[in-house]
């Protein structure tokens, strides 16, 4: 055939720019319709199906027609080939606008049987629809008859026929009794797929009354029943021999079904193929299958005992040849089959809708393949070609072609491929007509794009001849071009990788022969959105919060607009925001409360905005101890060992470091499980040690980083046979309580490690390098005595276990020792006297054989006599130090200068002391003396400080005086020099300081001396007063240096007195020589006096004053109370000179010349290391010093 070359052109346009055109259908959008009133061919939108059948539960049955067009259509029916009009019918019901009416299911149904085919038809053309075929079924029925007993020989075979009624498919056929008892199928016996029962040989349990074949159509939901059939097997004479029957039995095997020796199938391609050989014959015949020259299909499966080939789905390459065989220990019997495989009609080239332009060519075009070969059948609008002649139109054999079509050449054309095996029909709307171009996508539209991604600006337009379409921009004529620009097929504008530059107006141009037409566009280019801080796989621990964060930067027009969201495993997560909800979102973090294993999954984090979008994921991890192993078995079972094998269970993303053998036993403590064995966590099994006769069960739990988790389910039990102990005791301990006595302890075996019962001691002692001969004794406690032996001579020791089924392994020998006795030598002692209060003790040690047991170490014991400073001796506490292990000599601290002391040595062993050492007395040299207990200020005046004091309840030597400084200070770190005045006469215990400052404050050291130094100093700190008073101050702020503050004692009137001046304290001495001071003082003097001169006489009111008189003028100083109100207060903590001092108190005391500074020591006994370092107590306490008492005024040296 001759094209023309411009039809060929216009048609290659059509193809090439307007890809709407070249659909299945041509559909002239609404809003071309709703502008222009443009014809349109008719279309079948929606059909019934090809089979449409009347189910009886059903109400009613569409028959479906719908189709579209304009003008608006007319529908029409045929009903096999004949016109039928649904609307003559008034049992039918009509729909308004539709073809499509309804079949009621109320009466006779069987006069509407038949086949269908709807017509939609306007003044262009006719679509047809596929042809409906609508069935009405019958109730299928078993003919009512009466069946005579089928009779065989016992070894015949026969055939129970089923002959089910014609109904709707699918079939399903069951033999079962009148009871619905399903008669037994097996290699003997089977149904065949016609539904007959075959019997390759009777036997006599086949002989039955009941036999029944039930036929079930599931969807007309009917089960129909063929009347009961009777079986009666005759078994053979009992007078043959058994050879006989048998060989009448026997039999080479014969087919049943199929008949003859070949048989041929065909099939249409996705059908399932089913052949079967069943085949009677004794023994019972094996059936096998065999493809000719090729392996069985993959897909094939046997079934019904081998007797059924299934090829599901067959296709060209599954035809062929195919041999089934069926055979016994007498012979074989085959039969062939052929199969071949043809297809319904496809399509090759199914005819396609076209559009086009007056004048062109119009290729139509249909074509189709299958087996055999389909026959193509053209109508145009539903008449056959021949009946509605073209001079323009020529049809070739799958081609019809349109010369210089004119638009009244729209037409609907039908093709229908038709084989044996089915129908194809196509419509295929042919259009002819010019339209200028109409721009269909909305004018004006606003388009957004992402920084870097691409964006589309739609033009869609619908024209004929297809139009030519042009992008610009910002009003230039030039259109737009570039790599990163492309106009698609239906007049959109791509743009890849888009830039800030591109923001602009855009316009559409649209133009074909019959015209132009425009749309602007304008696009915004937008900041991308991304997830700049992702959240990182997270591993949490069950039952914990866990927190996944998300932050994103967007274009900040989208803040209404951006949304933040969370995904797990591609699902929202939906927030609910009650208060079971355990997820919660805040500022772009995901809370997870009280964690659980199904939160373990990939969360994903969404921003996205109207125009873009930006995801990032992280996996959530949940840690949990591991789960129970599980499958716990037990396995190569012996005397002493069992194999255990389990599956571990889920790790929960920790691995499992160790698995926990567990076990368990019912004897001695049922219930209570102890830990046998660790096992790495790479293990499934575990050959754990057994002890015999203990009834065991076992359990394992797995351990990871996490914790350890629960515990399988327990074993079975197993108890192993009893056997000899597999051990002897252990820690055997050899004591001697006394002299002529050996006890022997150790530690008994547990329980479980009696292996058996009976379990007995065998103690087997000697003594070490004198006797050969062992002596035994069998116990059943765990200790022994040993009577009558040597003192402290040594021994050897086994112990070794026995119970009923024999000894345990051979013993090992311990030394140990008899009863020890006490020492009978002391040592021989010397002593050197290292300072006024340590000495060094040296002794020789005892002869072992005199030590009669394990030394234990010496004991040191000493008391003092007397004071070398008095003559009268009076004995003290009796102290003891213990120098453990072999030594010979110690030092004994702690000693008391200037004094007499009486020391013995003694060893000792386990048993206890030895005899002491002769007494050896020994002094001390003379020493500083202790901290005077007393020392006060007795009376304060303008110039002067009258002062008291105690000597020294030890003074360690004999007093040589006292050491009293002082110097001026007040509140600033500034001191004055610091004087000295040195009391040579010991006896001395008061003085007066003369010369000094008025008004001023002072701090006043005293020290005890002797020949050797002086001892710790001892303060106290008082103010001067103004002018001078006749009464003398009582002596306040009394005690020992080492004692807190004595509780406060009633303030008396002078004290009061006497504190009213302590505000001029700080007044420095240097200005009391200036006038106006003197000035000012004097008055200050003088209302002080008035004032006190008021005081005195309130307070002497009542004739107490003498009294008070006599008590200031006499003081006592035991009665007198200290308290913290008094005017010059003692300090013990303040011994040094005040910083600023021009030089240090005179006769310090020199290093290691200081008295006793260690703590007192208790009444234990203490020890010392080898080294002679005290490492405990002394045994007795120092004595209680009394306070000092002044009985007598002491006159002060002139």
């Amino acid at each position: 055939m001759q094209r023309n070359p411009g039809s060929v052109a216009v048609l290659g346009l059509i193809a090439c720019v307007c890809a709407f055109y070249t659909t299945a259908a041509v559909d002239i959008p609404l809003e071309v319709l709703a502008h222009i009133n443009i014809e349109q061919l008719p279309t079948i939108t929606e059909q019934s199906p090809s089979s449409l059948i009347a189910f009886p539960f059903d109400e009613s049955f569409p028959m479906t027609c719908e189709a579209k067009g304009n003008p608006e259509l007319e529908f029409r029916w045929t009903k096999n080939g004949q016109e039928f009009d649904p609307s003559l019918d008034p049992r039918l019901m009509k729909e308004e606008n539709s073809g499509t009416f309804v079949i009621p299911n109320n009466g006779n149904l069987t006069e509407y049987q038949g086949t269908y085919r709807c017509y939609a038809s306007n003044k262009l053309g006719t679509a047809i629809s596929k042809e409906i075929e609508f069935i009405v079924p019958h109730v299928p029925k078993f003919p009512k008859e009466t069946l005579d007993p089928v009779v065989v020989e016992e070894g015949q075979a026969f055939v129970l026929q089923c002959d089910p009624p014609q109904g709707i498919p699918p079939l399903q056929i069951y033999w079962m009794t009148i009871n619905l008892q399903h008669i037994e199928q097996d290699e003997r016996v089977s149904m065949g797929l016609n539904g007959d029962l075959y019997f390759s040989h009777a036997v006599e349990k086949d002989s039955r009354r009941d036999y029944c074949c039930f036929a079930a159509f599931p969807r007309i939901r009917t089960i129909v029943q063929k009347t009961a059939m009777s079986v009666v097997v005759k078994t053979k004479n009992s007078g043959m021999s058994p050879e006989t029957a048998n060989a009448i039995l026997e039999r080479r095997p014969l087919f049943l079904t199929p008949s003859g020796a070949r048989s041929e199938t065909r099939l249409v391609k996705g059908e399932d193929l089913k052949w079967e050989c069943i085949a009677e014959g004794f023994p019972t015949p094996q059936v096998e299958w065999v493809k000719m020259g090729h392996p069985l299909p993959v897909k094939a499966k046997l079934e019904n005992h081998g007797k059924l080939l299934i090829v599901p789905r067959v296709d060209q390459k599954d035809g062929g040849k195919y041999m089934c065989k069926a055979k016994n220990a007498l012979g074989d019997a085959i039969h062939y089959f052929t199969l071949t495989v043809e297809e319904p009609p496809e399509w090759v080239a199914e005819p396609e809708s076209q559009l086009s332009m007056i004048g062109s060519d119009v290729l139509i075009k249909c074509s189709a393949s299958g087996t055999p070969q389909p026959t193509i059948t053209w109508r145009v609008n539903g008449e056959p070609l021949q009946g509605a002649p073209a001079a323009n139109r020529k049809a070739f054999d799958d081609t019809i072609v349109l010369h210089n079509a004119k638009a009244s050449d729209s037409a609907v054309y039908q093709c229908e491929a038709s084989n044996k095996h089915g129908t194809l029909l196509s419509n295929a709307n042919i259009m002819i007509m010019n339209l200028a171009p109409m721009i269909l996508t909305k004018d004006g539209e606003d388009y957004s794009a992402v920084e870097g991604k691409g964006v589309m600006m739609h033009c869609s337009v619908f024209s004929s001849p297809p139009s030519t379409i042009t992008w610009s921009r910002d009003d230039s004529p030039e259109s737009v071009e570039g790599p990163r620009f492309a106009v698609h097929d239906n007049g959109s504008l791509e743009i890849y990788s888009a830039e800030k530059d591109d923001a602009g107006e855009y316009t559409c141009l649209a133009k074909n022969t019959e015209g132009p037409a425009a749309l602007n566009a304008m696009l915004y280019v937008k900041d991308p959105t991304r997830i700049v801080a992702a959240q990182e796989d997270l591993q949490i621990l069950i039952g914990t919060a866990a927190q996944l964060s998300c932050l994103a930067e967007y274009d900040k027009s989208f803040s209404n607009d951006f949304e933040l969201l969370w995904e797990k495993d591609d699902l929202a997560i939906g927030l609910n925001h009650t208060e079971n909800s355990r997820y919660f979102v805040e500022d772009g973090i995901l809370q997870i409360i009280n964690v659980s294993h199904r939160d373990q999954g990939v969360y994903t984090c969404v921003a996205r905005t109207p125009v873009d979008r930006d995801a990032a994921s992280a996996l959530l991890m949940v840690l949990d101890v591991p789960d129970a192993p599980e499958y716990l078995v037990l396995s190569e079972h012996k005397s002493k060992s069992v194999t255990l094998k389990w599956i571990p269970g889920d790790d929960h993303n920790s691995s499992t470091t160790e698995f926990i053998i567990e076990y368990e036993e019912s004897q001695w403590e049922p219930g209570n499980w102890k830990e046998l064995l660790h096992v790495p966590g790479n293990h499934n099994q575990a050959v754990p040690k057994l002890h015999g006769h203990v009834d065991y069960r076992f359990r394992v739990s797995a351990l990871n980083a996490v914790g350890r988790g629960s515990p399988s389910e327990p074993t079975e039990r197993y108890k192993p046979p009893p056997a000899a102990p597999d051990k002897n005791p252990e820690n055997i301990k050899i004591e001697g309580h006394l002299p002529h006595e050996m006890d022997i302890n150790w530690e008994p075996l547990l329980p479980i490690e009696h292996n058996g019962p009976g379990l007995e001691y065998k103690v087997s002692y000697r003594r070490q390098a004198v006797e050969d001969d062992w002596r035994e004794h069998m116990v059943k406690r765990h200790s022994f005595v040993v009577k009558n032996t040597p003192t402290f001579v040594p021994y050897e020791i086994k112990i070794q276990a026995r119970n009923h089924q024999g000894w345990g392994p051979e013993p090992r020998i311990v030394t140990g020792y008899s009863g020890e006795d006490f020492p009978s030598a002391a040592p021989d002692v010397a002593v050197e006297v290292m300072n006024s209060s340590v000495v060094k003790v040296n002794w020789t040690r005892v002869h072992k054989d005199k030590l009669h047991g394990h030394l234990g170490g010496y004991r040191v014991n000493w008391w003092r006599l007397r004071s070398l400073a008095d003559s009268k001796k009076s004995h003290g506490d009796k102290r003891a130090l213990v120098f453990p292990g072999d030594r010979s000599h110690g030092t004994v601290p702690g000693l008391t200068p200037f004094s007499e002391y009486s020391l013995i040595v003694m060893t000792f062993n386990g048993r206890g002391n030895g005899p002491g050492s002769h007494p050896l007395n020994f002094n001390t040299p003379e020493g500083v003396p202790e901290k005077n207990p007393v020392f006060r200020v007795t009376d304060i005046q303008k110039h002067t400080v009258s002062l008291l004091w105690a000597p020294p309840l030890e003074p360690n030597g004999i007093l040589t005086g006292y050491l009293l400084e002082y110097q001026l200070i007040n509140d600033t770190e500034e001191v004055g020099t610091l004087q000295t005045v040195n009391i040579s006469n010991p006896g001395t215990t008061k003085w007066i300081l003369r010369d000094l400052e008025p008004v001023s404050k002072y701090k006043l050291y005293l020290r005890s001396c002797t020949k050797v130094g002086c001892g710790p100093v001892v303060s106290e700190e008082c103010t001067t007063t103004l002018e001078t008073t006749p009464t003398l101050a009582p002596p306040v702020g009394l005690s020992k240096s080492a004692s807190p503050s004595p509780p406060s004692t009633p303030k008396s009137p002078v004290t009061k007195r006497t504190r009213s001046t302590i505000g001029l304290a700080s007044v420095h001495r240097g200005i009391s020589t200036q006038g106006w001071f003197i000035g000012l003082m004097c008055a200050i003097a003088l209302l002080t006096l008035i004032v006190l001169i008021a005081c005195f006489v309130n307070r002497n009111k009542g004739g107490k004053y003498s009294v008070k008189e006599k008590e200031d003028l006499h003081p006592d100083v035991e009665s007198q109370g200290m308290n913290d109100d008094t005017f010059c207060e003692y300090s013990d903590n303040d011994e040094k000179p005040l910083k600023g001092s021009q030089h240090s108190l005179s006769r310090e005391i020199k290093a290691g010349d200081s008295g006793d500074s260690l703590v007192d020591y208790g009444d234990e006994d203490v020890q010392f290391n080898e080294d002679g370092s005290f490492i405990g107590e002394y045994a007795g306490r120092k004595a209680k010093r009394a306070s000092a008492e002044i009985k007598a005024a002491i006159q002060t040296p002139a």
